[in-house]
């Protein structure tokens, strides 16, 4: 990285450029340790077993990479342990925390996953362009083909025009900048109930109706693999593929449940049977009408037209009590959600049944002023066995039985301490609700909703165990363009 070209002329030179190499290189090794000093690292880690390990490794790969750079070591910070703050994964309320502790003495605040690799002395160079006494956001720009539910239809005449940072290539925030977002935050408090997709709420928020800055794209921070060839110019790389920790998880070892009603019977379960149906060991479907063709189970609870919390408590009963006590994983799906068994077998590989798992899309209600996350419901619900058997000893229950049951179940398991597990290969719209670059560094889990595409087409498009042969460049049935 520091290799200086020199031109020799003479035989007389040539005993001088050692010299001149390695004090140059030790002046430039100093300045980047003193520009990295100036950097804060922010890893949006988690803290279950699994992502907080991984987020520890990435903090000692930094760590690493800086001490032979010198004795100047950033500062790293894992987001799971500022825990004055339920929603410290939703990273504006940590403004103030930043301004005051960093806002006199630091350059940056640099934010990352814990699947971000980080070339520090490229990035250290990337930040240099950048006049780090202005306002500042930088990152790698996703944007909305076309305006999506997930983002209340924002920028619905043309919604290319705002740009959105890729989290997983990493960005940043010039110091003025946090300033400035901390004392608007003590003038105007967070307003907004939910928190549904926090990189696209985060640049909305930053951008201030056109009066705040818009993101500045920088090619270097990147979502290729460490391993592309396209990686060369990148101070940023990501690790895009499954996790996968062992052996996957038996078939028989996940329970599925799938909530239904008798007038989604005859339109939306054949989906699920041409579908994912086959990858399930052991499946059951839940409804308020007995229907021996599919077959359909009446829990005794009606069906309600929102909400169905009645009926999710009812299957986390069933699975506690009637299911195999060896079962260790319970999923609870819509009779709308497509979704990779397959691919779950290797996730869930990765985390400890013994621990109370509640791993799924995250989302956030009132975290601003003391409210909780949840699991989205569309994209699938995991639970281990030990988090169900946890939530039934408490008293939590619904409040009705039409209440959100995500919901409900992110605040009673908020209430007993235990944490929602983020993954964002689960996602609760269609794959045309994402920007096209965001999916492409994903494997995903599963999407939901049926409106206006071919679920059949979809699911052998996305997620289906032979579209694992499209990442080694074979051709598979359908084109992710189209969809």
């Amino acid at each position: 990285a520091f290799a200086l070209s020199v031109v020799s002329e003479g035989a007389e030179e040539e005993t001088e450029l050692p010299v001149l190499q390695n004090s140059e290189k030790s002046r430039t090794i100093t300045k980047i340790g003193r520009e990295l000093k100036g950097i804060v690292f922010v890893i949006q880690s988690q803290s279950n077993s699994f992502h907080s390990k991984r987020a520890e490794d990435l903090k000692r790969d930094i760590l690493k990479q800086a001490v032979d750079l010198g004795k100047e070591l950033p500062t790293v910070l894992l987001i799971h342990q500022i825990d004055r703050h339920e929603g410290a994964w939703t990273i504006l309320p940590l403004m103030t925390d930043f301004s005051v502790t960093y806002g006199r003495n630091s350059s940056w605040i640099f934010f990352c996953e814990e699947d971000t690799r980080i070339q520090v002395v490229k990035l250290v160079e990337t930040l240099r362009r950048f006049d780090k006494s202005k306002e500042w956001f930088l990152g790698k720009a996703l944007y909305d083909e076309e305006s999506t539910i997930i983002h209340h239809y924002a920028f619905a005449e043309n919604p290319t025009v705002f740009k959105f940072p890729d989290f997983a290539a990493g960005w940043a925030l010039s110091i003025p900048l946090v300033n400035k977002l901390a004392k608007k935050l003590k003038s105007e408090p967070l307003k907004s109930d939910f928190t549904i997709d926090l990189k696209h709420e985060i640049a909305l928020y930053i951008w201030q109706k056109g009066e705040g800055p818009h993101l500045t794209p920088v090619p270097e921070f990147c979502t290729d693999d460490v391993n592309s060839y396209k990686a060369d110019h990148c101070a940023t790389t990501f690790s895009n593929f499954l996790p996968l920790c062992g052996e996957p998880v038996d078939k028989e070892d996940v329970f599925v449940a799938v909530k239904t009603c008798r007038k989604f019977h005859d339109d939306r379960i054949p989906v699920v049977k041409q579908t994912w149906e086959r990858e399930a060991a052991v499946i059951e479907y839940y409804s308020d009408y007995a229907d021996i063709s599919i077959p359909t189970i009446d829990l005794g609870v009606p069906n309600t037209d929102r909400g169905h919390c009645g009926k999710t408590f009812a299957i986390l009963e069933r699975f506690l009590n009637h299911s195999s006590p060896r079962t260790p994983w319970l999923v609870v799906v819509d009779d709308d959600t497509l979704i990779s068994i397959f691919r779950l077998q290797k996730l869930l590989s990765c985390y400890d049944p013994n621990e109370p798992v509640f791993l799924g899309e995250r989302y956030g209600y009132g975290l601003g002023t003391g409210g909780y996350s949840y699991i989205t419901g569309g994209g699938g619900m995991v639970f281990s066995r030990t988090a169900v058997q946890k939530l039934l000893a408490s008293k939590c229950r619904c409040y009705s039985m039409d209440a959100p049951d995500d919901m409900v179940l992110g605040m009673c398991f908020s209430g007993l301490g235990i944490p929602i597990t983020h993954s964002p290969l689960f996602h609760q719209a269609r794959p045309m609700d994402y920007p096209k670059d965001y999916l492409s560094h994903q494997i995903p889990v599963s999407f939901h909703k049926h409106w206006n595409i071919d679920p059949v087409k979809v699911y052998f498009t996305w997620l289906a165990p032979n579209t694992e042969e499209s990442r080694n460049g074979k051709k598979v049935g359908y084109n992710r363009e189209d969809l």
